[in-house]
Order: C-alpha cells, then structure tokens, then sequence
C-alpha cells in the first residue's frame, strides 16, 4: 500500500486504537509495524489468527500475558558476554516465566478439546527452560533485587549485616535513651558514610570521643560515630562489601547461564509479542463490535451497515456498500455536508483493516476484496510551497493514480473535476472515469456536477448513489442511497430560510424545466425509497419478534411434549393397574361359574368361558392411549387457570392458583403462605376438596407437610449479594415454616450492617415470625439472629 493512503485515510489512528490493550514492547513494535497485505493468502491467515484471537477472549477472558519490556538490549550484551544487572535479568526472567505460563495455559484449552486455527503453530514455538526460568525467580525479585535465596552465602552474610545492624543500634541507644541524650541535638541514630553515627551538640564534643563524620550547615551539630561503636561499624562495613561482591558474582553466575539461550529468548519474547498483538486485536473487535470478514480476490465489496472506526459509535450512520461485482463505479453526487466523503473513507478504511487482519466495523458476512493498492484523492490538495491552486493540486494527484492503478486497484475521489469551469470540470471527469473504466479499477467518485448523473446512468458497470436529505427538514441523514442520484436543494434550502420569495421565483425560471423535472423525480425516488427502507425496517422488527415467538413456542411445544409422555405412561400404568384387577375378578367369577356347573350340573361351554377371559385380557392397554377416559383425567388435572385449586405434590398441600410467573411457573396461595411452584408440581383438584380442607383447618392453621428437603436451622448469608441474601433469606423461612421448625438462626454477620438490617426488615414483615433477638455473644452476637416462629 502507498504511503499517501495511510496518512489520507488515518491508518496510524486506526493502529493506535490496539494501543492500549497491549502489554508487551514487541506487541508495540508489531503494531507500529503494521501494514495492509496484498496477497489472499496472508491476510485470510492473519484474520484466522485474530478468530483465534477473538475464540480465546469468549471462552477464557484472553491469553494471560504481563507486562513485558524490551529484552533486545540486554541480549546483545550478553552476546558480548557482559553481566546483566538485577533488573535487566528480571525483566528476561519474566519473559520466560510468560513462555511457561501461556505454553501452559494452551496445554489446558487442548485439554478442554478447544479448537483454534493458528495460534497454536506460534504457542508450539516457543522454547520453555524449566531449571534457568526457576533459577532466575528464585535468585531475582521482579523489581530486579537479588535474593537472599540465591546463595548460601548472601543469605550468611545478609544474616550477619542484620544481627550487626542490630547490636549497633542497641549499642548506640545507650546514648540517646540516657543521661547522654541531653549533649545530642536530637536522640536518633542516623547514617554518614555508611556508618551508623549519633548527632551530637558541638560543645559536647569531648565528652564522646570516637570519629566526626560529618557536620550540620550552621556547623551547631557534628555526627560522631562514638567508640564503642567503631569495632561494630568495622564490621557492618566489612559485611557490606562481602555482600556487594556476593551480588556481583550471583549477577555474572546467572548472565553466564542464560547466554546459550540468547536466541530462544530472543524467539520467545517476538511470539510473545505477537499473541498479545493477537489479543489487542481481538479486544478492540470485542469493544467496536467488529466482525470477521469474508475476502475475496474477484473485487466483490459488500459492506453490511458498515461504520467509520473512527467516529463515535453513538453518532455514527451505518451503510450498506456494494461494489464490483454488479457494477464497478459508483458516482455519488449531491450538495455538501451530506456524507459523502465520510462514505469515501469507510470504504477505504475498513478495507485498509480488513487486509491487515483487523475485524471490520460492519454486520457479519460482510465481504471484502484483496486490492493490490488503493488511492485516493480526498480534501484539499492546494500547496502554498508549489504554488498549486485547488484544482492543479487534484488534477496532480490524478495524473498519478492513473499512471499507478492496475484492474486490482481501488479508487477513491472525492469532488472530481472541482476548482474549474463547471463544465470544462464535468468533462474532465467524464473523462477521467472512462479511463479507469478502460484500465479495469474500482473507483468510487463524490461531484457536485448533474452531468455526471447522466453519465452514471448511461455508463455500464457504473451506478448513481446519493446520500438522503429528509424532505422536510432538508437536512441530511447521512444515508447512503444506491441507485439513485443526488437531488439539488439549494432552491428550496432558500425558500425554507426565507429568502424574497421574488428572488426564489426568478431563480426557479432561469432552471430549465429539465432539471426541475429531473429534481422532482429524484425527490420521488428518495422518498419512495425511505418509505420501503421503513418498510423493510419494519419488517426485518416482525421477523425478529416472529423468530423469537417461535422459539419460545417450540419450547413450549417440547415441554408439552414431555408433560404428554409422561401423562401417557402415568395413565398406562394406571389403566394396566385397573384391567389387571378387573382381569383377576374376571378369573375369579370364571372359577366361580366352572364350580357351580360342577356342583349343580349347569351347562356352561368351555369356549364361552375361553372367548370370555380372552376379550378381558385384552383389556390390557397400548402404550399409545388415544380415547382413554384415565389419560383423558390425568390430562385435565394439568390443565391449570388462575383460581384453580390445586395439590402441591412435593409439600403434600392444598392451595390455590394466584397467578402465572415466567412460562412455567404459579404463584400458589397456601394457607397464609404464598410460594412459587414449577406446574410439574401441581395437580388440579376439586375446589370442594380445598373447601373441606378450609373447613376442617382451625383458624390459625399450622401447616403440615411431607418434608421435601433438608431444612437446617441455621442459614449463612454472609458473603452473599444483597439481592441473592434477600432471595435465599425468603425461601429459607417458608421452608422452615413448612417444616414446622419452631425456630432458626440467621447467620448475616457485622460487617456493613447491610444484611443484617435487610434480615430484621423482612422478618418484622412476616407474620409468622413470632419474635427475634441477637444470638448470644458465644453464638455469634449482633452477628447472627435467632428467630421463634408462632
């Protein structure tokens, strides 16, 4: 790609958008390094890589990546078989505990059978040391201090400088805790020249003998390192050194253990750099809502709802592009401030992205083409420094474009022909468009001039477009409408601000009626074309309610399904039941019959008897019952209204139906209680049943029930959401209470007070609750809270 269309088109804001989703210096010099492809092949590998990319971010939040910084510098010391210091090391150290981490992290999306497209290939090349990586993390702390683990001896003489620096101190708080610490200017210990020394007045000098270190500006304070601490300081000094060279040997040991690896590391910190470039690309997609792409190489351009990256979101206009295979030019004409050379640029853009491996700002399934470079002339061209006018500069930049573009090229020019005579510049760019017609190019051409609407209708393989102005107000939507051309609107931009309507009147004969015709034609089509975009919005709302209705009644449909089959088991075996006892009373009145014509010589025939207990065997019922009065009972006892009385199976209660929650669920009223219950659970009954059950219910009834889980006494709140707590707190003491537990505790603890003023609140609302109070203070205290139920 050309420099010039980089700069015009802002790619280096485009770049700067990954910027801060980086967190490697090598994923910067990628990014800066960044520059759109030419070939199919590539960039169909580069937006693999970002699916990738964009898979890993959905499914595990990204690739765990630190902050890394450049190791280039430090490997070419190394080649030089310098030592590193401590930061230098640290800073390779976390590029190879980085390699471990992703290698691994990788390792565990294999396991969960997460299939990638590329990423693997770069993760598979990195190269992991285990023993040096461990050794370096051992030895080095991240902000580059060696340890005291990095040899026996460090950890010795460190040892030693702490138990010396502590008998220094107790040695020298001898003077500023007694009867000395009157002579000192202040009573601390403090340090000049390494050396731990005392601030001792002037005039007391004497009295302490020992070494001056030195001295205060007004010269009223000297800093004396008193005898008796001489020997210690000697020794603390001594230590000292032994532990700076310690440091310097550990630094040589470990420079000298990773010089063999400079090229892995080297290696591992640039594919470290290009997963994180990978995932800054998948997380600006996942912030701008960009999509993957479908490219080609025969020119096809289909942009759905495509938007400018730059513009704010909230703001931006979004539109359908097509270009190269029906038409390859499209001629956007119509007055200024409408849109039409942002329409330019978000066609040069988002091509610019895609071809770089960048999601596009558009709808999925968008396609794009693989252009072998783009131009553009877009904006003011006049240079003072050469003295171009306007149009010298345009026509400058032209000249170049067409002695540069090929039959893969894409063009973009933006008021072609501008700065001259409105008909020597009409012609020029009649011209210009027929010879990158004749050369094959795309282009894409913005003018003010009606000729060319014209010549976009008489032209083949080029199409008119415009950009909408409403009709009413004039002013624009910044829609791009395909197909039609641009509508002239000064005359009634003036009649709408006012202007003399004489002056309108003369300005409108010396238009030819041509053009008038021509205006109110198009101003035809425009609105026309509003009204079926409108239409089509329309539609494209009740085709999504209409898929999202069906998709709730296909649920429904299968939850029937289910509800059906089991109805039908459920009156199988009950129909069996009841024919397998009618079969054995059959048997027994056949018995019966045999007995009496033996006993009393009555005339029974056997095949009688035989056909007899064959037609009641076959009252054995088919698993597919249609007409069955069972099934027919089983199924009215599921069918549910509001107002139905019902048994509620899992608690063994009767209750009645208040009202319908989501679509498979009641709001069921028991006694005083009222609980929500999937209608799985729930089997219709009579009302004169619930009536009796009132009836014989003493006034304050206490709720009986089968126990359907295991209620504790105790419910821990603590750590949970206001919201979950609120939930939990609720379905805790109607299960308490259906248990017929006489009292629980309610663990909320101190903390803000937020949970336990929520617990109070509700049980003050339950009319159930009886009493509360805090637990004691070896139960918990203000933390927790007994509740006695009536």
């Amino acid at each position: 790609m050309n420099d010039k269309i980089l700069a015009t088109l802002e790619f280096n804001k485009i770049k700067g958008q990954l910027t801060p989703y980086l967190a490697s210096a090598a994923g910067q010099r990628e990014v800066q390094s960044l520059t759109p492809a030419t070939d199919l092949t590539t960039i169909n590998h580069w937006l693999a890589e970002t699916e990738d990319g964009a898979d890993v971010l959905r499914l595990e939040g990204g690739i765990p990546l630190p902050s890394l910084a450049d190791v280039t510098p430090q490997l070419k010391r190394l080649k030089v078989q310098a030592s590193l210091n401590g930061t230098e090391l640290a800073q390779i150290g976390q590029v190879l505990r980085a390699s471990m981490a992703v290698q691994n992290f990788f390792d565990q999306l294999a396991e969960k059978k997460v299939q990638l497209r590329t990423i693997t290939n770069s993760v598979g090349r990195l190269v992991t040391i285990p023993n040096i990586t461990k050794r370096l993390l051992v030895a080095i702390d991240p902000d580059g201090r060696v340890t005291d683990e990095a040899s026996s001896k460090l950890h010795g003489l460190r040892q030693l400088i702490t138990q010396t620096e502590g008998e220094i101190r107790q040695a020298l708080e001898r003077y500023t805790r007694g009867k000395a610490a009157k002579h000192l200017s202040e009573p601390i210990i403090t340090i000049r020249d390494d050396r731990y020394v005392i601030p001792v007045i002037a005039k007391y000098r004497n009295q302490f003998g020992g070494i001056v270190h030195d001295q205060s500006a007004s010269g009223q304070t000297l800093y004396i390192e008193p005898a008796s601490a001489m020997e210690l300081n000697n020794r603390l000094r001594s230590a000292q050194i032994e532990e700076r060279q310690e440091v310097r040997r550990v630094l040589a040991e470990l420079s000298k253990l990773i010089t063999p690896y400079r090229q892995e590391i080297g290696d591992n910190e640039k594919i470290l750099g290009h997963l994180d470039f990978i995932n800054a690309k998948a997380k600006l997609a996942a912030a701008t809502k960009a999509s993957l792409p479908i490219v080609n190489d025969q020119g096809e351009v289909y942009l759905r709802q495509a938007r400018h990256p730059l513009i704010d979101p909230q703001q931006v206009v979004a539109n359908d592009i097509i270009l190269g295979k029906d038409y390859q030019a499209i001629v956007i004409t119509g007055p200024n401030t409408g849109g039409k050379t942002i329409t330019l640029k978000t066609l040069g853009t988002i091509q610019l992205m895609a071809q770089a491996g960048l999601f596009i700002t558009a709808n999925e399934n968008s396609k794009v083409a693989v252009f072998d470079n783009i131009f553009a002339d877009i904006g003011d061209e006049q240079s003072l420094e050469q003295n171009l006018s306007t149009f010298s500069g345009h026509m400058e930049n032209v000249k170049q474009i067409l002695e540069s573009m090929t039959t893969k090229s894409l063009v973009l020019l933006d008021e072609l022909g501008a700065g001259t005579d409105p008909k020597e510049g009409a012609a020029l760019a009649m011209a210009i468009l027929d010879q990158i017609g004749t050369i094959g190019a795309e282009v894409v051409v913005t003018t003010h001039y009606p000729e060319l609407k014209v010549y976009g209708y008489d032209r083949e393989q080029t199409i008119n477009a415009s950009m909408e102005f409403d009709q009413e107000t004039l002013k624009p939507t910044y829609r791009l409408l395909l197909g039609i051309p641009g509508q002239s609107n000064g005359i009634a931009i003036a009649r709408r601000l006012g202007l003399d309507r004489a002056v309108i009147q003369m300005a409108e004969s010396l238009v030819e009626d041509d053009s008038q015709e021509l205006n109110a034609m198009i101003g035809d089509l425009v609105e026309q074309r509003k009204e079926v975009r409108e239409k089509n919005e329309a539609l494209t709302k009740t085709l999504a309610d209409s898929e999202a209705k069906n998709a709730e009644l296909t649920q429904k449909l299968d939850r029937f399904n289910e509800q059906r089959d089991k109805l039908y088991e459920d009156a199988r075996k009950k129909a069996n039941h009841e024919v397998s006892q009618a079969k054995r009373k059959a048997d027994q009145i056949i018995h019966h019959l045999r007995q009496l014509e033996m006993q009393q010589g009555r005339s029974v025939k056997e095949h009688e008897l035989i056909d007899a207990q064959g037609a009641l065997n076959a009252l054995h019922q088919n698993p597919r019952l249609k007409h069955n009065s069972v099934l027919q009972r089983a199924k009215a006892k599921h069918d549910l209204h509001v107002g139905d009385a019902v048994l509620v199976k899992s608690y063994g209660q009767q209750g009645e139906l208040m009202s319908k929650r989501g679509h498979h669920k009641w709001e069921v009223q028991l006694g005083i209680l009222k609980l929500e219950i999937d209608e799985a659970d729930l089997e219709k009954i009579s009302k004169k049943q619930l009536q009796k059950q009132k009836d014989k219910a003493p006034k304050r009834m206490r709720v009986r029930t089968v126990q359907t889980r295991k209620t504790g006494a105790r419910l821990d709140l603590r750590g949970h959401r206001y919201e979950q707590a609120q939930s939990e707190l609720s379905d805790f003491i109607d299960h308490a209470l259906l248990n017929n537990l006489p009292s629980v505790t309610i663990i909320h603890g101190k903390g803000t007070g937020a949970l336990r003023k929520m617990t109070q609140e509700y049980l003050r609302s339950n009319r159930r609750v009886k009493s509360f109070s805090y637990a004691s203070p070896s139960n918990g205290g203000d933390g927790a809270t007994i509740v006695y139920f009536e």
